[in-house]
């Protein structure tokens, strides 16, 4: 699988163009089935995992443990550490267990951040993160202290590359002046909702936002800064008739590019979700998909996307239908 660098203030961080995310191993993908899943993706050259310490609280009988406490259980029994790169996240767990969220999320404080990465590496049997990021925003702790708190895991050698999730472009861009002018390790790398259709106008979506023009915008003057995206494929929307649209998405605009989007597959012999894919990674700027699958052969029809050929030609008919 073709390499993608994540600047770390060195050499980089070699990363699959893929990312698989783990959200549902350890709950409703049981541990079976999960394991099949990586194996399969560090079979095919995949080597970036993405995971969180809330992932899934809100499934019943979750605490936010099963999905990093899993991937552990495989990386002992693979001893694949070495060709992995684990992404984790912290900052949205509730606190207390069970309060109301996102009101009552752990948010981003020294201590907070501190405990949460030596629990993390704890359920993942490892020495350091590769990835870590702040999961959604914080607004009681100050960006300087932030910056200072996961910068100072970096210094300590505890992760090698620090990025945001479910972030503003201005706080992202604030986050990372502030770095440069003290000298430190800043965010290189934001996780987003993001696909190839856009959402109606005025769409809420919490505190999990859609990506904005904004900071694909800021992206695009940031070499340095790599983009990720999540729930690309919305939940099977794009081929099951089963699943409906997001209403979020359920509108006019989407009705075209759903269009265009079949148009395409069909002259490519790929299926939607595949040109989803190959149009987010050959998009400006690019764009690492971050894959939500639950069994082998779903993982193996996202794979197939890494053999489309998008030209010119079809990657302007897919960015301007409208």
């Amino acid at each position: 699988m073709e390499q993608r660098t994540l600047s770390d203030g060195g050499a980089g961080l070699g990363v699959s163009t893929l990312c698989l995310g783990t959200m549902y191993f350890g709950t409703t993908v049981d541990e079976q089935r999960a394991f099949a899943v990586l194996d399969r993706f560090i079979e095919a050259g995949g080597t970036f995992i993405d995971t969180a310490n809330t992932y899934s609280f809100w499934v019943p009988g979750g605490t936010g443990v099963e999905s990093e406490a899993l991937l552990g259980r495989w990386l002992a029994s693979r001893r694949v550490r070495d060709r992995v790169v684990l992404a984790t996240k912290v900052g949205a767990l509730p606190d207390p267990p069970g309060a109301a969220w996102p009101e009552h999320a752990e948010g981003l404080s020294h201590d907070v951040v501190r405990t949460q990465a030596v629990a993390s590496m704890r359920r993942l049997g490892t020495d350091h993160l590769d990835v870590y990021y702040a999961h959604i925003e914080d607004r009681r702790t100050s960006l300087d202290d932030t910056v200072a708190t996961f910068a100072s895991l970096v210094t300590d050698g505890l992760v090698r590359v620090t990025g945001c999730s479910n972030h503003a472009a201005w706080r992202l861009a604030t986050a990372r002046q502030i770095a440069r002018a003290a000298g430190l390790p800043g965010f290189t790398c934001v996780q987003q909702r993001h696909t190839y259709l856009r959402p109606r106008p005025g769409a809420e979506f919490g505190s999990n936002p859609h990506i904005s023009a904004e900071l694909l915008d800021y992206a695009r003057e940031e070499p340095d800064l790599t983009v990720l995206g999540y729930s690309v494929l919305l939940s099977g929307a794009y081929t099951r008739p089963d699943r409906p649209l997001p209403e979020q998405y359920d509108h006019p605009d989407s009705h075209r590019r759903l269009a265009v989007l079949a148009d395409v597959a069909k002259e490519l012999g790929a299926t939607p979700n595949q040109v989803v894919l190959a149009w987010l990674l050959r998009s400006d700027p690019p764009v690492l998909p971050v894959l939500g699958v639950s069994s082998v052969s779903q993982l193996d029809e996202c794979l197939g996307a890494l053999e489309l050929e998008l030209d010119d030609e079809l990657q302007r008919r897919l960015d301007d239908a409208a």
